[in-house]
């Protein structure tokens, strides 16, 4: 299949896209190409450029240069059209309003949305419809804004920060109803400092430094990105911890990590060393040591 037809097919296609503030390359080039029912986390520190790449998604900001298109459209047609819609950390609610009168005036806002209950029960808050929004949590405002940005049953559902103020259990169900919902084939961009969620929940990792893409793949492809692995042990009374095959040592009272270019060579001399180490594990490198690694400022 041609590059063309790709793009022609895709849910997100973004060509050499750049945006300037000033002298500051805020995204500076980008390709990206995302299939339909896709799941893909957005990562990068902060000033990578994600949010600036994420408003000029939605139509809110204007490229310099590049191109957008959204399910073949421009991104602004897209949002009138109902195929993308967003959720966004800051996003205000009325104070005032009722819960389901707050996602009532924005079903009001699209020619076919779906029933104001059923936007509730998908989001995880019929039993909040008659709440006012200013008595609700953190967490259920940031469930509200869900059902916010579900009500015109859009295509392409594009998250910021989406499980802040969520405890475990009710970040856990979030993602379960954000399974349910990209099932039906459905899009997912989502913004995160939770690398945990995008390594469970995305299909495919995208990394941002710079305004510029460094990592673009599934999570394993990312993590096989950088070479190593982690060496863990608990070494009392350890004192020298430059060891071969290591490139750095973190203690945490007794036990040593050590991030590993060479684990065996590194393992043999820790054992040398210190022959009563004890409950040693090696692992891969996850994928919080990949977006440190690909994303720090040495590279």
């Amino acid at each position: 299949m041609t590059e063309t037809a790709v793009r022609a097919g895709a849910a997100v296609a973004l060509s050499g896209l750049r945006k300037r503030f000033g002298e500051v390359r805020a995204v500076d080039g980008i390709d990206l190409v995302i299939s339909p029912g896709e799941v893909v986390a957005l990562l990068g520190p902060n000033g990578a450029g994600k949010s600036t790449t994420v408003d000029m998604l939605l139509g809110l900001s204007t490229p310099d240069g590049g191109t957008i298109s959204v399910f073949g459209k421009a991104p602004r047609e897209a949002v009138v059209a109902g195929q993308i819609s967003a959720m966004l950390q800051s996003g205000a609610l009325l104070d005032d309003a009722t819960v389901a009168e707050a996602v009532g005036l924005i079903a009001a806002l699209h020619r076919k949305p779906m029933p104001v209950a059923q936007a509730l029960q998908q989001a995880g808050i019929a039993d909040l419809a008659n709440r006012k929004c200013t008595k609700l949590s953190g967490g259920q405002k940031q469930r509200v804004r869900f059902a916010l940005a579900l009500v015109c049953e859009p295509d392409l559902l594009v998250l910021d920060e989406p499980t802040v103020a969520m405890d475990v259990e009710t970040r856990r169900a979030f993602w379960n109803q954000m399974r349910a919902y990209t099932d039906t084939g459905r899009t997912v961009l989502f913004a995160t400092h939770y690398l945990e969620e995008a390594e469970e929940y995305a299909d495919r990792v995208v990394l941002m430094r710079s305004g510029r893409i460094v990592a673009d793949g599934s999570v394993a492809q990312v993590r096989a990105a950088v070479s190593g692995r982690t060496l863990r042990a608990v070494v009392p009374g350890a004192h020298d911890l430059e060891l071969p095959g290591a490139r750095s040592a973190e203690r945490r009272g007794d036990r040593i990590t050590f991030t590993c270019t060479d684990s065996d060579a590194t393992v043999r001399a820790l054992l040398q060393r210190y022959p009563h180490a004890h409950d040693i594990e090696i692992t891969a490198l996850g994928l919080e040591d990949a977006f440190l690694a690909l994303t720090g400022e040495d590279n």
